[in-house]
Order: C-alpha cells, then structure tokens, then sequence
C-alpha cells in the first residue's frame, strides 16, 4: 500500500522536524531521509481472537464498537510511538564515537527507522483519533528520554557507549519485536497494517545488536565480565516492558482484540488471560537464552573452554513492578537479604571502575572484530 499525507498531518511533520533539531539530531544519513507513513498486507483482514474473533478488523474508529476499546487502541499507540522517539533520544551522541563507518552506518539506519516508528504511530494518532490523537501526537515531540520523563522505563536509561548499543538493540529492541508482533494481530486495521513493515525494519535492529555482541566477543578486547554486567543491567528492565504480572488491562485488550499474544497463530485453545503479560515474558526469556548460549560458543573460541559463561539474569532479579518489583531477588533468581542484595547490585551491574576501564577499550580501538561480507 503506498504511503500518504493528509494536509491535516503537516502541522505534526514540522513539529517533527523541529524536535529532531532540538535533540541535536544532525547526521545527513539521518536528516535527509523521506519519513513516511507504510502500511502491509495482512493474511487475513478477519479478526484472530478474543470476543470479535472471525469479524472484519476495524477499518476506522467509527468500526470500533465501544469507546473503552478506542481508549484501550489509543494508549497502544501513543506508549508504542513513545519507545521509537526515545529510542532516539537515548543514542542520539554515539555517531561521535563510532569505530568505523561500517558501524556508523549502521547507527544511522537504526535511529531513522526508529524515527520512522514513531511516525507511523503519530500518522495514526493524527488521523483516525481526532483532536485527541493530533494532542497525543504532540505530546510524543515534548517528552524527553534525557528528562527522563519517557512512558517505560527502559526508555529513561542512558545510553552513553558502544557497547550498551549493542546490549540495548539486542534485548530492548527485541522487546519490541515482540510488541510489534502482538500489535499485528490488532483487530483495528490500520494498527496491524503498520506493524508489518516496522517487524521487517525491527529485524536488522536485532541483527545489528547480536552480530554486534558476536564481534565484540571475537575481538576478546572487553572483558567479559564487564558485558556481563551489561546485560544485567538491560534484560531486567526488557523484563517490565511486558507489563505487570494478573494485568486487568493484558486481559481486556486480549478479549476486545486490541492486542494479541507473541504467537497467536499457533494456539488453537483459549488464552489464560491472567497470565498474558508473563507468558510473553516467558517466552523472551527462553529466546535471549537461546541467544545468549550461542555467544557461549563464540566464548569459548576466544577465551577457552574453562571461561566464565554469560547468562541470562532471572526474571525475578532488579525488577521494578509486578509481583517481584523491587524485591531483593539476585542474578540467579535467589531471595537476598536486604544488606546482601545492595552489595549484590554493587557486584553485577556496572560500577563506575567497570565504565572507565571500558572507556580506555573503547578508546583503544580494536574491540569489536571487523564485519565479513555476508554477516
């Protein structure tokens, strides 16, 4: 389907203009590129499931049967758009510190598509939600990661090196494949047509992240222990991202068919509504663990066999809601006192010595190995 503007989209696009200004985004590889709204072919424009299941999807607002659903569409959107826009925000100064143009590249195309999501989500808002949506659509240019003011919490960390960029696109972007894919199963059309082009952009995020960390692993420059650290630091907030344990509105946006689990399509009985959100984290912890096992390999190659090996930290360690938010849980999903929990979190995430001997690598050069034609 071709991409379109409506004149009543403009406004927004110069305010979208305006705010990659004002976060200092200035790389031409970024700047110049043509924003557009895209929009994919569904298999089947019938409903997949909850209480709709087997109806056309919801064309316009007007389809949607009941305002609460509209809601529950509408903050869908706005919370999607605002991962993109922050996304942004928090990697916008790592052009300046790029090992090679290779990389830099890479960069660029990543931001922009981010850049392009959350245009898609503002076309959306601006156009089937009114004056509402085109309120909501602003509101997405006025927050700001570096304020720390974004909706989730991934998205008010910092991003300050090359190695957190790697970490963050391969576990918090693939956080946002999983989102995407549970979008395209949205019975609102417009909301599942545009997951599809942003799925196919969202799969060289994740690329760029696990060939990333591969490399990085073969140069043997950073410790291992220091990504480690890393990922403790990432996954636990991925983790929030799926949203609180029993969640009454995973429930309700599943019965109205606003949003979808991970892997609609291969489940012929119903859904346990009450554990929506957990059974999608599950489900990214045994992915990351099937990733973070392959890097093992690459561990071993470079460091030996006897080498400490990386893990994927429970789901219960350096939560921030839900049933385990701020509990004193550990890396290995043990319960801690409170007094060995704060020494714990001193002992696997990243302390300021592990940020300054990673700095000096960074400097060095030489840490990440170079990327073969094919990879």
């Amino acid at each position: 389907m071709p991409a379109t503007r409506v004149n009543k989209f403009d406004d927004w696009v110069d305010l979208f203009h305006s705010w990659q200004k004002d976060v200092g985004i200035d790389d031409p590889d970024v700047t110049s590129y043509e924003f557009e709204a895209k929009f994919g072919e569904l298999k089947s424009k019938a409903i997949t499931h909850g209480f709709y299941k087997g109806q056309d999807r919801w064309k316009t607002l007007l389809h949607v049967p009941d305002q609460r659903i509209r809601d529950a569409i509408l903050n869908m959107i706005v919370y999607q758009g605002d991962t993109e826009f922050a996304s942004v925000e928090q990697q916008r100064f790592l052009f300046e510190s790029a090992p090679d143009e290779h990389e830099r590249a890479a960069l660029a195309r990543v931001m922009r598509e981010e850049m392009r999501h959350g245009f898609q989500m503002c076309y959306l808002l601006v156009n089937h939600f009114g004056r509402t949506g085109k309120v909501e659509a602003e509101k997405q240019l006025e927050r700001r990661a570096f304020e720390q003011n974004r909706l989730l919490g991934s998205f008010n960390e910092v991003i300050d090196n090359w190695l957190d960029f790697y970490v963050y696109t391969e576990f918090i972007d693939r956080d946002g494949k999983f989102q995407l894919n549970m979008l395209s199963y949205s019975a609102f059309l417009p909301l599942a047509q545009s997951m599809l082009p942003m799925l196919k952009e969202e799969a060289f995020h994740l690329g760029t992240g696990n060939n990333g960390l591969l490399r990085i692993l073969k140069a043997g420059r950073i410790p291992t222990d220091i990504i480690q650290k890393f990922f403790n630091r990432w996954i636990p907030t991925a983790y929030d991202l799926f949203g609180t344990d029993h969640s009454s509105s995973a429930h309700w946006a599943y019965i109205w068919g606003v949003k979808g689990r991970y892997d609609e399509e291969k489940h012929d009985g119903d859904a346990n509504l009450d554990e929506l959100n957990d059974g999608n984290r599950h489900l990214f912890w045994k992915e990351c663990d099937g990733l973070i096992q392959a890097m093992n390999r690459q561990v071993e190659q470079t460091f030996g066999p006897q080498h400490p090996k990386l893990y994927v930290p429970d789901m219960k360690f350096n939560r921030r809601i839900g049933q385990f938010g701020r509990q004193p849980y550990g890396v290995d999903g043990r319960l801690l006192s409170t007094e060995q929990h704060q020494q714990h979190l001193k002992d696997v995430l990243p302390s300021e010595e592990d940020r300054r001997r990673l700095k000096a690598i960074l400097k060095e050069g030489g840490w990440i190995a170079p990327k073969k034609p094919g990879e």
